[in-house]
């Protein structure tokens, strides 16, 4: 019962350990021909300062990949940031609902009580992050990057995960 309910406390813990992130982009675009880009639309709605390391963390990314930020760019980068509340429940079970197989092969004698069960209910916020770019000649979408992941209360914490986030989306960015 112990090693459960250990493995229940750190299932969240684990499920969380990295943003689920997701890339797509258009094949047909060059991304070799694009070396400059613009803000359309910085994330807003959240705290500024994580807002802030949103773009600080794209600028850096897109400055790694040998881009240059400018007024009128090659591209266009709109970032938006979004919460969702979520419920999970976990039901643990107590005592034993069947009351035991007797020696001689039937059900146990004076044993057919049911066990306890106790539901606890865990509210959690997920935060999503999705950062599109546009070809600003064509108008058109050619890379879209989403991560998302449970939003912890601790600021540093906060911090790493879009750090995280921000650097697995643009791993294997086009060039």
């Amino acid at each position: 019962m112990k090693g459960i309910l250990l493995l229940a406390l750190l299932f969240p813990v684990m499920a969380t350990a990295a943003p689920k992130v997701t890339v797509d982009r258009d094949p047909a675009a060059d991304f070799s021909a694009y070396k400059t880009y613009y803000w359309a639309l910085k994330p807003q709605g959240g705290s500024p300062l994580v807002d802030e390391r949103i773009v600080d963390n794209i600028d850096a990314q897109l400055k790694a990949k040998g881009w240059t930020l400018a007024e009128q760019g090659d591209v266009a980068v709109a970032a938006h940031v979004s919460t969702s509340q979520k419920q999970s429940l976990d039901t643990f079970y107590t005592g034993t609902p069947l009351g035991g197989w007797g020696w001689r092969g039937g059900w146990g004698v004076g044993g057919m009580g049911m066990g306890t069960a106790t539901t606890s209910v865990h509210n959690y916020e997920v935060g999503t992050l999705i950062v599109d770019m546009f070809d600003s000649k064509q108008q058109k979408a050619i890379w879209r990057g989403t991560a998302t992941e449970t939003v912890s209360s601790s600021p540093a914490k906060v911090d790493k995960a879009v750090d995280q986030a921000v650097t697995k989306m643009f791993a294997k960015f086009p060039q």
